[in-house]
């Protein structure tokens, strides 16, 4: 006679099983942290079913009739691989390639990337988030191609985010890969938190901005770059 009984790595799901990974390593799982290096093969499309569960059960909740209403028939399934494969996925996908070359002409003037278009989702009420950042580079030993500042401003933005939290996390990102002399990045956004509920301001943007190097202790060099990025189409509100 079989044991009716399950051990306990038999009845958890796939989002636990990757918890207690990430709890034994010490490691967190908050809204806007990158666990790609915790995921194993198989485990994402786990994900995904299991949040398709989850979304039908919101639905059901909701007291909405996905299978007679042929609108909402399948919601539940499209829910599940917009968050996990499109509006989350930095959290679930490696950091992007992003080849670094060496300064070879020693470049220590400014040079400026942007408008780069970035969509994220408000971690308070997952609202859509959308907007325009810069970068502003003084180079130090090592450069990147300029598309590879889009890579990973979709890299970071694709995950619940505030915003006070995600420019600081381009400029961590972008100094680990380049080890700039100076980095400017200003990020400027309309959440639909603000504009689709609550207080339903329509015009409200907001602007971040995050100063390393040359360009937090140069006021001059500050002004500079904050000229050139103006020109570039940003306009301070």
């Amino acid at each position: 006679m079989k044991d009716s009984h399950k051990s306990a790595a038999e009845t958890l799901t796939p989002s636990e099983t990757v918890r207690n990974r990430l709890k034994s390593a010490g490691r967190t799982y908050l809204a806007n942290d990158n666990i790609s290096d915790a995921l194993r093969p198989g485990d994402l499309a786990a994900i995904e079913h299991e949040v398709e569960r989850c979304a039908g059960a919101i639905l059901d909740a909701l007291v909405i009739d996905t299978e007679n209403d042929h609108n909402t028939r399948g919601t539940a399934k499209r829910l599940a691989k917009m968050f996990v494969h499109e509006v989350f996925a930095g959290r679930y996908l490696p950091p992007p390639t992003c080849t670094d070359f060496p300064n070879v002409r020693s470049m220590d003037e400014i040079y400026v990337v942007g408008p780069i278009t970035v969509r994220s989702a408000c971690s308070h009420h997952l609202c859509p988030i959308e907007g325009e950042v810069w970068f502003g580079v003084i180079p130090g030993e090592r450069v990147i191609g300029i598309s590879k500042f889009s890579r990973i401003a979709n890299w970071i933005l694709s995950r619940p985010q505030i915003q006070e939290e995600a420019i600081m996390q381009l400029a961590d990102e972008v100094e680990r890969i380049i080890a700039p002399r100076g980095l400017a990045v200003v990020l400027s956004a309309r959440h639909s938190c603000m504009t689709w509920r609550g207080v339903k301001e329509d015009g409200t943007t907001m602007t971040t901005s995050v100063m390393r190097g040359i360009f937090r202790d140069g006021p001059a060099a500050r002004a500079e770059v904050l000229a050139l990025i103006q020109a570039k189409g940003f306009r301070c509100q």
